[in-house]
């Protein structure tokens, strides 16, 4: 070989040699499955089974020494965790990635996956985890400004600069994870900002905003309502037909005027701003994203709770203007789970839950999540913040979901799974699965096989898988089922009840619960104290 043309093939070695690995085909990803959606990690279906982290905690390694062994002994298989611009890029163009190499080697170390909270423009609405350089640089890096003129702690997203230094510290972090993280596949997906929203207005009064308010509203979102016209949630739709569906024209000719009006608008704006990040971070290194919304409470008015998120009454907007969002999630918060989760499934968007109150009845509603609504994730928020953690309710409901990922993996798609909540004034759950019409009620509700009625009731919850028609397995706690053939003049028997567990995958069988568990055949009960799997088999006569 030439001399030249030998030192030009070990140029080329040595430059494909530096570059990162290569991500692999296996990269985690969201496919559509019959129905439903599902996260794909390394290939195989995959539930979240999460805590997230209080906000401070993953700034410290060293706090987080003591707390992966508990997040482990929760049976969780996945920690979210915030990445903070400020620590990532504390000087302009310099970038430290040692907070995030730490969380990568000690998931691993537990045997746990990550999803990433990019705490970037915003967090909760504020700009509080903006690195010091933009928060000391009024002129360059301007804020939103109330009614009144008055800025707040929020970055404008009418400003090109602000977005161009969020999403160049997003970039660089993207690009990293690829680097050290392309093949591990570590972290399976990332949450772009945090609880977007606008306060204590519903719209921001800075000068580009104000210019922008008057111009026309853009092609896109006017493409988008007529293309979805007949699809579009019933609020949003509403506020768009009052005026008469017109189809050109500004924000207050095509929406009205009035506060809706004003949040709608910051919704376009706050989700094409966070739609240039979330593109630029998957031309880097294409993992699933999502943002998140701090739920607004019944009766406020926008401006009073952190507005123009995605919220459920402005979704459309979202979706019309951030195509590089995957999923639009809830915190949860507020009271009235079903409600809320019915809101943010609409349209075919996946549940998936990155924080939720950790309180009492929490792991109820995690096995109705994943049983009703076939949600990809679900995670208590500060789940490192209790010295009682060890023997947490949801550390035993994790349990028992790891168990059964593969079997909710496998027939989800089918639509051979359902779950029911069952709190103190809900009604008994009914649905069908296989050949049979299934009643799901609370425990303490049959008093009559209890003895006295429990004061203190604990919300119960559960999920049927059939694998069969006339074969089921049930997990939950506090439920009590029974089971009538959906064919006319039959009745329902019980060949056999038995709980256990999954090692391996396998079944494995324990006690056969045939007599008083079943009381005689009657149905399949699991005490409120109690979490377990049950393997029943059905006949009729």
């Amino acid at each position: 070989m030439q001399p030249k043309l030998f030192l030009l093939f070990l140029l080329l070695a040595l430059a494909f040699g530096a570059r990162a690995q290569p991500v692999d085909g296996s990269l985690p990803r969201l496919v559509k499955t019959g129905p439903s959606t599902q996260l794909l990690v390394d290939g195989k279906p995959y539930f979240v089974l999460g805590g997230e982290l209080g906000n401070s905690a993953a700034s410290s390694t060293a706090y987080m020494q003591p707390v992966w062994p508990k997040l482990k002994a929760l049976h969780l298989n996945t920690v979210i965790a915030p990445v903070y611009w400020e620590l990532l890029e504390p000087q302009e163009g310099k970038f430290d990635f040692t907070l995030v190499d730490d969380l990568l080697r000690d998931a691993r170390r537990h045997q746990l996956k990550l999803v990433l909270l990019w705490f970037g423009s915003w967090k909760n609405s504020m700009s509080c985890y903006a690195p010091a350089w933009v928060k000391t640089d009024l002129k360059r890096f301007p804020r939103v400004e109330d009614d009144k003129g008055v800025p707040q702690e929020i970055m404008t997203p009418f400003e090109p600069r602000n977005l161009e230094a969020d999403k160049k510290a997003f970039v660089q972090l993207l690009q990293h994870l690829r680097a050290a993280d392309g093949q591990q596949h570590t972290v399976i997906t990332v949450q772009v900002e945090n609880e977007i929203g606008m306060l204590p207005t519903a719209r921001s009064y800075d000068a580009r905003a104000n210019a922008a308010f008057k111009q026309p509203v853009p092609a896109p979102l006017l493409t988008y309502l007529q293309r979805e016209k007949k699809n579009l949630k019933p609020e949003f739709a509403a506020i768009w037909q009052r005026q008469g569906a017109k189809t050109k024209g500004t924000w207050e000719e095509i929406f009205g005027k009035g506060l809706a009006t004003d949040e709608i608008f910051m919704a376009w704006h706050f989700a094409a701003y966070t739609n240039a990040i979330a593109a630029a971070g998957k031309a880097a290194y294409p993992l699933p994203m999502y943002v998140n919304a701090a739920l607004n409470r019944p009766g406020w008015l926008p401006g009073r709770y952190p507005s123009a998120g995605p919220l459920p009454h402005v979704m459309d907007v979202w979706l019309a203007a951030s195509p590089a969002i995957d999923i639009l999630a809830p915190d949860f918060y507020n009271p009235d789970f079903k409600h809320w989760c019915d809101l943010y499934t609409r349209g075919g968007n996946p549940l998936f839950i990155p924080e939720i109150r950790f309180e009492d009845g929490v792991a109820a509603k995690a096995f109705y999540a994943f049983g009703h609504y076939n949600c990809l994730s679900f995670s208590p928020f500060a789940i490192e913040g209790s010295d009682t953690l060890k023997g947490a309710p949801i550390g035993k409901a994790y349990e028992l979901l790891q168990q059964m990922s593969p079997l909710l993996g496998r027939y989800q798609p089918k639509g051979q799974v359902q779950g029911f909540l069952l709190q103190k004034d809900s009604a008994a759950s009914v649905f069908t699965l296989g050949d049979y019409r299934f009643t799901a009620r609370h425990e303490y509700t049959l008093g009559w096989s209890l003895g006295a009625k429990k004061p203190d009731w604990t919300p119960g919850g559960g999920l049927v898988v059939a694998v069969a028609s006339d074969e089921f397995y049930v997990v939950g706690t506090g439920l009590v089922l029974t089971a009538e053939p959906t064919a006319a003049g039959k009745r329902a028997g019980y060949l056999s009840v038995d709980e256990g567990i999954f090692e391996g995958g396998k079944w494995v069988p324990g006690r056969r619960l045939n007599g008083d568990q079943d009381h005689q055949g009657r149905h399949v009960r699991v005490p409120g104290d109690e979490y377990s799997i049950q393997h029943v088999k059905l006949y009729t006569y």
